[in-house]
Order: structure tokens, then C-alpha cells, then sequence
């Protein structure tokens, strides 16, 4: 296991301060993460909060910090990130979604020998340049690579993802996986770009769904990088006349997503246990703090997994018990 050197002075450096201070350490955690208005950020933010339970009754707290809107991502979460070190932050779990914006604020993490955990977007790759702890979540190129190897298998062969985040580099490669992984089953993979305030509109996306498959017969599979923007984009597909003719699988799911893919209006969604990413992030963090215990596998994966007409009843079972 390869470590930064920053990373292994920071470590040493918390170690040592709980060992001084004879006994475990209150950690009050910060977590940076979407829009608590977000569905899948919201799953995200309960995991996190469930792990809190722990941490506040040790003393600790949970502190959740998201940005009003997605127009200006990057700068945004970095000030973000920065916010939690003046505020004393114990630890901090942040996703590297915009890493030229976004590193120069985790470095200063590290530098002031706060524990770091990267999650959702960046990958294991992030962490070993920011000399985190650990990362928690799906890899995003191997999602994006698990919806287009789908769609291209049960020959959907002309593929688009539609990315309504463009410059975020988890959604990039949301997008350079699908179109690889339809291009390793013998189809062709394209993006429909559009601009970040389209994310989470319902009519923008529908609209531009409908304008691109009617400009491209051609395209019959899509996949969307949200459960907001799938509904919106089977609703394009719907507005184009293009039901049964065109498949879409896309990121994360809620109750329509599930009423989706039992209606058969929606191929698959591709899950990456958002309420994981932010429960583990937490606990890895927590544990670190007051006790000094590290995860031995640094690259901790919550999926991708494929819920479709196979498992969709499973799925939902696990929804009304509150486990997914």
C-alpha cells in the first residue's frame, strides 16, 4: 500500500494527539455533499447523520455542508471544504467532484493534519494524491462502463449519455464508461451535453431528450446520471414518440425510478448505495479520530450493482424495510 507522505504525517500526528491526550477524542466530523434537497444526496446525508448517532453519543457531532445549487460546483465545495477547517472540523469527508477547484482546498486538509476520507467521486486515485484515509463509493467510470455494457447486451447499440453536470469529473466519467462499455459490445457511444442548470429540471431535460432523438433516429439507448434526470429523459423519450423504441438506464433510483423499471418504461438503474458511502465515510472516520483503528482496505466499494426487471421486486422489499 503506496502512501503519501503527507498522509502518513498527518496520521501520525492524530495518533500521537490522542495518545497525549490519554482517552478518546470527541470527533466532530464535517461532511461535504450535494444539495440535501437531492434524492440520492439525501440518502447520502442520512447514512451520514445515522453514523452521527455513534459519534454524538461520544461526545462528537455530524456537520453537513452542501451547496445551494450546482451552477458553480467546484468553487463552491471548495469553499465548502475550507469553511469546515475554520470551523474546527475533527475530520472532513468530501468527494473530489471538480479536482482543479477542488485539491488546493483538500490539500490544506491534510496540511493542517485533519483526517480525510474522499467519497462518492474521485476514487481511489484521489485519495492517494490527497493522502486520505480511505475512498468510499462506486468507481465512476466502471458505473457508467456497467450501464453501457447493459444496454449494448441486450442490443441497444447506439447509445448517448446526457450529462447535465458537465465539468464535474465524476459525471465525465459517468459518461466515458457508458460509452465504453456499449463500445466493447460492438456499439457506438455518444454524449448529450447540457448546460449544468439543467440538472434537476424536469421540463429542460425532457425537452432536450425529445430534440436529440428526434434530430438522431439513430440513438436508441440513453443513459442519465440522476434519478431526477432519468424520470425527466423516459418523459423526453415519451414526448419524442419514441417509447419501446428507445432503452435508458441512469444513476441511483427512487420510488418512480423502481415504478419505472416495473412498468418496463426504464431498462435498469444503476445503484451506488449512496446511504453506504455517507454511513461508512462517518464511522471510518469516527473510529479514527477516537481510536486510532484503520481500514486495511483503503478503496471501499458500495457498487455499482444493476436493479432491473430481474430484482426490482427484491429491491423494493429492501426499500420498505428501510435497508436500501
Amino acid at each position: 500500500m503506496k502512501l503519501t507522505n503527507r498522509f502518513v504525517a498527518s496520521a501520525t500526528a492524530t495518533i500521537v494527539a490522542a495518545c497525549v491526550a490519554g482517552s478518546a477524542m470527541a470527533a466532530d466530523i464535517y461532511v461535504i455533499g450535494g444539495k440535501p434537497d437531492d434524492p440520492f444526496w439525501s440518502r447520502v446525508k442520512k447514512g451520514a447523520e445515522d453514523a452521527g448517532v455513534v459519534a454524538e453519543s461520544q461526545g462528537g457531532s455530524v456537520t453537513w455542508l452542501g451547496p445551494q445549487n450546482y451552477d458553480n460546483l467546484g468553487p463552491d465545495a471548495a469553499e465548502l471544504i475550507r469553511q469546515a477547517i475554520d470551523q474546527g472540523a475533527d475530520a472532513i469527508v468530501g468527494p473530489d467532484w471538480v479536482p482543479e477547484a477542488m485539491d488546493p482546498a483538500f490539500e490544506a486538509v491534510v496540511e493542517a493534519g485533519i483526517p480525510l476520507v474522499i467519497y462518492n467521486a474521485g476514487g481511489l486515485e484521489a485519495a492517494d494524491k490527497l493522502g486520505a484515509l480511505n475512498y468510499v463509493g462506486a468507481v465512476d467510470y466502471k458505473s457508467g462502463y456497467a450501464a453501457g455494457e447493459y444496454q449494448g447486451n441486450a442490443g441497444n447499440l447506439n447509445g448517448a449519455c446526457v450529462n447535465t453536470l458537465p465539468g464535474a469529473a465524476n459525471i465525465e466519467a459517468f459518461c466515458d464508461g457508458f460509452n465504453a462499455g456499449i463500445e466493447s459490445v460492438g456499439g457506438t457511444g455518444s454524449v448529450l451535453q447540457l448546460p449544468a442548470t439543467s440538472f434537476g429540471d424536469a421540463t429542460a431535460v425532457a425537452q432536450a431528450v425529445r430534440a436529440h432523438l428526434l434530430q438522431n433516429p439513430e440513438i436508441n439507448a440513453l443513459f442519465a446520471i440522476g434519478d431526477a434526470d432519468t424520470n425527466a429523459a423516459v418523459s423526453g423519450i415519451q414526448q419524442a414518440g419514441k417509447s419501446g423504441e428507445v432503452s435508458i438506464c441512469g444513476m441511483n433510483f427512487n420510488e418512480s425510478i423502481l415504478a419505472n423499471i416495473q412498468a418496463g418504461t426504464q431498462a435498469c438503474a444503476i445503484d451506488q448505495q449512496g446511504y453506504q458511502q455517507g454511513f461508512f465515510a462517518v464511522s471510518i472516520l469516527n473510529n479514527y479520530v477516537n481510536y486510532g483503528v484503520t481500514i486495511p482496505t483503503r478503496e471501499i466499494l458500495t457498487g455499482p450493482g444493476i436493479i432491473d426487471a430481474s430484482n426490482v421486486e427484491l429491491v423494493i422489499e429492501g426499500v420498505k424495510a428501510g435497508a436500501r
